[in-house]
């Protein structure tokens, strides 16, 4: 039975979304706000992991991740109508925040946080597109990688602490406040 090396690696990176052959940049996350996770704890797409988990500090990337790969296509189960009066404040719609094309982040009846995308609004009902963002897109990250070493046991402790519900390790208490769809506010470790 092989081992796993459970390695911190710290990435810039920026990524672009292809769909339909364009491409878009999606996000980045610089030399000073770099991407950080453990390796082999299921915390990263598996093909992302796969790329980057045998390079060395210095080494330069550049692939792409195909659609199912990566975030699925886009189910059409997943696009829902909800209520407009979900959406309001204080007795009033929230026109502000609720405007097509925004991620906002709402609560299933479990209390479970999750982020839908407004793909429509009507009279009674907001459509709600809740499959990921990034869902029917291949991905092309271009980047470097920062730093790749060994996991060291607290960093492995402080990811099992996050995991079992212990807090999310990154110094905020409610990872659901400045944090987008894609963690960028949080990114290094708030809810990756």
């Amino acid at each position: 039975m092989e081992t796993i090396e459970n390695k911190y690696i710290s990435i810039a990176y920026k990524l672009y979304a292809i769909e339909n052959d364009e491409k878009d940049f999606t996000e980045e996350a610089t030399a000073e706000n770099p991407f950080q996770f453990i390796s082999g704890l299921g915390l990263t797409l598996e093909a992302f992991e796969d790329q980057v988990k045998n390079l060395k500090a210095g080494d330069k990337f550049d692939f792409i991740i195909d659609c199912e790969d990566a975030y699925g296509e886009i189910d059409e189960a997943h696009i829902i109508e909800l209520p407009k009066q979900i959406f309001e404040i204080e007795g009033k719609f929230d026109s502000e925040r609720i405007v097509e094309g925004n991620v906002v982040p709402l609560m299933t009846s479990e209390g479970q946080r999750i982020n839908g995308t407004v793909h429509e609004i009507k009279e009674e009902v907001v459509v709600m597109d809740m499959n990921h963002p990034l869902a029917g897109c291949a991905l092309n990250f271009v980047g470097e990688i920062l730093e790749s070493r060994p996991a060291t046991n607290e960093e492995l402790t402080e990811i099992a602490q996050m995991m079992s519900g212990g807090g999310c390790g990154c110094g905020c208490d409610d990872c659901g406040d400045g944090c987008d769809s894609h963690n960028q506010n949080c990114q290094g470790g708030c809810c990756h």
